[in-house]
C-alpha cells in the first residue's frame, strides 16, 4: 500500500508527464482552470484614482527582522513593470512539502497553472506625492490549520483511452504567497491613497520565507558560493524558512498562540520602520530594489494608522491592537480567533471591524469575537453573503467558475463583486476612524449595506 505522500507523489508525477504535450497541456489549463480562455483570468486592476506602485523592504537580514511589500499611489510610467505574482520558486517548494509531493514536479505544475499572472501594481515606481497619506499594516493568513474547511485542490482530469477520473489534492492556499496574496486588496487601498506595508511573517505559518545569514570565514575565502542577486551586499547568504505543521500530539493553541504575538511585533516593526522612513532617517534596505525611499519622507499621516488581516491574520490585528496605541482602528476579514489569549480582549481599546464570508464562521468563533462588544467603542460586524473564506485571497480570481467553487476559491457570488464589497465597507470604515475624506467612499458605505 502507499502512503498518503508517495500516492500523491505517484499522481503527480503521471499528471506532469501526461501534459507534457501540447495537446494536453491546452487540456489541462481547460479542466484546471475551468476556461479554455485563461486571459480572462487575473487579479482585477485597483479601482482608485491613483496608479499603484510596489517595493519590497527588509530591516536587518536577519530572521528577528521584518519584511513587507509596499504599496503605495505612484507616477504613471512607461517604463515600470508589473511583478510575477509568484515571486519566487521557493514559494511553490513550500507548498509541495507541506503536501509531501515532489518539489520538481509540483513545481513545474504550480509554474504553469499560476506563473503568468502578474501584480496589480507597477515594481518600484516612482512615488506619488499628493498630500499625506494614512498607513494600513496588513497581515496574511496562516499556511493551513485544521479547523478550516476551505482548501486549495489540485483538480486534473486523466484522459487516457476515454477513462476520465477525478483526482483532488487538498492543501490550504494562503499557504502560498504570503506577501503577494493579497494584493487586490492592498492595491485597491493604494489607489485610494493609503501607504500599505504586507508583511511576510517569519513565525512559519507560510509555505516559505527568507532572511540572509553572513558568510562563514571558510566560504569568504574560498569564494565559491555565488553572489545573492537580492542583496546589496555580497557577504550574505540568501537562507529559506518554511511551513512549520504540528507534531504529532503537539498541542496546538501554545504554537498559535506565539505566533500570533510574533506576528503582532512583526507588524509593529513595519509600522517603526516605515516611520523612521517618514521622519528622514536613511533606510538600510537589505534587498536590492530600484524604489527611492526618500521620497516617502514626510508623506505618511502617523495619527492615521490601521491594522487589517485575514484568517490568522486577522487574529493577528487584535493582538497588535492591543499591543501597540499608534493603530487607531482594526479591520479583520473572516479572523480565526482561536490563537487569541482571553486576557486580550478587554485590553483592546480601538474600533474594530469584522468582515465575515458566510460560509466560514462557525458559532464558537463568533462568541469569541463578541467578547470584543462594547458600549462606547464601536466593534461593527458584518457577513457578505454568497462569500467563502477564500473570497478574500487572490486566488479567487485565477481560476474558472467550475474548479473555483469546486475548490471552494470561489463562492455563489462573482468573485469581483465580492472583493468589491468588502473594499468598499473597508474604506468607509477607514473613512470613518481616519478622517479620510472622500465623498465617493461615503455614497458607497451606504448603498453596500444593503448587499451584505
Amino acid at each position: 500500500m502507499f502512503s498518503h505522500g508517495g500516492f500523491v507523489q505517484l499522481l503527480v508525477k503521471r499528471i506532469y508527464e501526461w501534459a507534457r504535450t501540447d495537446q494536453r497541456r491546452y487540456s489541462l489549463s481547460f479542466f484546471t482552470m475551468g476556461n479554455t480562455c485563461s486571459n480572462h483570468l487575473g487579479i482585477p486592476p485597483a479601482k482608485g484614482p491613483n496608479a499603484v506602485g510596489c517595493t519590497d523592504f527588509m530591516m536587518d537580514h536577519t530572521a528577528q527582522g521584518t519584511f513587507f511589500r509596499l504599496y503605495y499611489p505612484c507616477q504613471e510610467t512607461e517604463k515600470a513593470e508589473k511583478p510575477d505574482w509568484v515571486p519566487s520558486r521557493e514559494y511553490f517548494n513550500g507548498l509541495a512539502d507541506f503536501m509531501k509531493i515532489n518539489r520538481t514536479l509540483s513545481e513545474r505544475i504550480f509554474s504553469y497553472l499560476f506563473g503568468p499572472f502578474k501584480i496589480p501594481a507597477y515594481l518600484d515606481a516612482p512615488f506619488k506625492s499628493s498630500g499625506k497619506c494614512p498607513v494600513v499594516i496588513f497581515s496574511h493568513g496562516l499556511g493551513a490549520f485544521r479547523y478550516t474547511q476551505y482548501v486549495f485542490n489540485i483538480a486534473i482530469i486523466f484522459a487516457h483511452d476515454k477513462l476520465e477520473v477525478l483526482f483532488t489534492c487538498s492543501a490550504n492556499i494562503s499557504l502560498m504567497l504570503p506577501r503577494t496574496l493579497y494584493s487586490a486588496i492592498c492595491a485597491e487601498l493604494a489607489s485610494q491613497g493609503f501607504i500599505v506595508a504586507s508583511v511576510e511573517h517569519r513565525d512559519q505559518s507560510a509555505s516559505a520565507t527568507f532572511y540572509f545569514r553572513e558568510k562563514t570565514e571558510s566560504e569568504k575565502a574560498n569564494g565559491k558560493m555565488a553572489k545573492t542577486q537580492d542583496s546589496t551586499q555580497d557577504d550574505l547568504v540568501k537562507v529559506w524558512m518554511y511551513y512549520r505543521a504540528l507534531h504529532h500530539g503537539e498541542s496546538e493553541f501554545p504554537l498559535r498562540s506565539k505566533q500570533v504575538k510574533q506576528r503582532a511585533d512583526e507588524c509593529i516593526m513595519a509600522l517603526d520602520k516605515l516611520t523612521e522612513i517618514n521622519s528622514g532617517i536613511p533606510a538600510q534596505n537589505v534587498l536590492r530594489t530600484q524604489f527611492d525611499w526618500t521620497t516617502l519622507e514626510n508623506s505618511m499621516d502617523l495619527c492615521r494608522i490601521a491594522a487589517m488581516g485575514h484568517s490568522f491574520g486577522g487574529a493577528t490585528v487584535i493582538e497588535a491592537l492591543c499591543k501597540e496605541v499608534k493603530f487607531k482602528c482594526g479591520i479583520a476579514l473572516d479572523a480565526w480567533m482561536f490563537p487569541l489569549d482571553d486576557e486580550t480582549f478587554p485590553r483592546v481599546k480601538q474600533p474594530i471591524f469584522f468582515i465575515n464570508s458566510e460560509k466560514f464562521q462557525w458559532a464558537g468563533n463568533i462568541s469569541r469575537m463578541k467578547k470584543l462588544d462594547s458600549a462606547v467603542i464601536q466593534r461593527k460586524m458584518i457577513t457578505i453573503r454568497g462569500t467563502v473564506h477564500q473570497s478574500f485571497p487572490d486566488f479567487t480570481f485565477l481560476t474558472g467558475n467550475w474548479i473555483g467553487k469546486l475548490m471552494k476559491l470561489k463562492g455563489e457570488i462573482d468573485p469581483e463583486v465580492a472583493i468589491d464589497l468588502s473594499n468598499k465597507a473597508t474604506l468607509a470604515f477607514l473613512q470613518r476612524h481616519l478622517g479620510k475624506k472622500n465623498k465617493e467612499l461615503t455614497i458607497v458605505s451606504n448603498s453596500c449595506q444593503h448587499q451584505v
